[in-house]
C-alpha cells in the first residue's frame, strides 16, 4: 500500500486528489495539509511514500516545506510529487534542486497523475528525464544564472559521467547500455554509483545538477 499527503491550499483540489487516491486499491491518504508548516508537521507524523505538494501555499511555500522535508532524516524514504501551474510557477527548479523527484502539471490527466505515483513511489524518476529536461530548459531560459559544477563531479569514473550525462538526456538504463555498448546491468549501476557520489536523490536531481554543472545544454 502506497501511502499518500496531499498538500494544497485549495479545498476543491484536496477533495478531487482524496476521491482519486481512495477508489486505487493500493493507494491510500494518510492526511491532507492547507498550508507549508502543517504539511512538513502531518508528514513528521505521517512518514509517507509519496507528498503531492502544492507550491503556492500559506505559512510557509510548498518550496520551504519540500526543503524542510527531504533534509529530515527521518524521510529519507518519502518522496516528493509538485503539482503546479507551470506558466505561472517560477519556483519547480528549485524544488527539484531541493529534493523533490519531480513535477506534474495541475491540468494532467488522473491516470498520468496516478501513473507518477506508482512510479516514484517504486524509487524512479517523475517522469521520463526527456521530459523533465525539457521541462528544466524553459526555467534555466526563465532564470539564468552561472553554472558552477558540482563539488563531487571530479569523484565520478569516466563511465559514470557518460551515464549520468544520457539519463539527463532521457536515455532509460537499457538506452545507456546500447549506446555505451555495456549491460543494462551495468548501465544501472555506472548511473546509481553517480547518483550516490553526488547525492542525488533520484534521477530528477540528476538531471539538475548535469545542467548545474554545466554538462548538458
Amino acid at each position: 500500500m502506497i501511502s499518500v499527503l496531499i498538500a494544497d491550499d485549495q479545498d476543491l483540489v484536496r477533495l478531487g486528489l482524496r476521491t482519486l487516491i481512495a477508489n486505487e486499491d493500493d493507494l491510500t491518504c494518510v492526511g491532507e495539509a492547507a498550508d507549508g508548516l502543517a504539511t512538513v508537521a502531518m508528514a513528521t507524523r505521517t512518514k509517507p511514500d509519496i507528498v503531492l505538494m502544492d507550491i503556492r501555499m500559506p505559512g510557509i511555500d510548498g518550496l520551504e516545506a519540500t526543503r524542510r522535508i527531504t533534509a529530515d532524516p527521518h524521510l529519507a524514504t518519502t518522496r516528493i510529487i509538485v503539482l503546479t501551474t507551470f506558466e505561472h510557477d517560477q519556483y519547480v527548479f528549485d524544488a527539484l534542486r531541493n529534493g523533490a523527484s519531480g513535477f506534474l502539471l495541475k491540468d494532467t490527466t488522473p491516470a498520468e497523475l496516478l501513473r507518477a505515483i506508482r512510479t516514484v513511489a517504486d524509487g524512479a524518476a517523475l517522469m521520463s528525464p526527456s521530459v523533465t529536461r525539457t521541462l528544466l530548459r524553459e526555467f534555466v531560459t526563465l532564470r539564468p544564472s552561472t553554472r558552477t559544477p558540482h563539488p563531487q563531479l571530479n569523484s565520478l569514473t569516466e563511465r559514470e559521467r557518460e551515464a549520468m550525462v544520457l539519463a539527463a538526456e532521457g536515455l532509460a538504463n537499457e538506452e545507456i547500455g546500447r549506446r555505451l555498448r555495456i549491460s543494462t546491468a551495468t548501465a544501472r549501476t555506472h548511473v546509481s554509483r553517480a547518483m550516490v557520489k553526488l547525492g542525488a536523490r533520484d534521477r530528477a536531481q540528476l538531471v539538475v545538477f548535469a545542467y548545474q554543472s554545466g554538462l548538458i545544454e
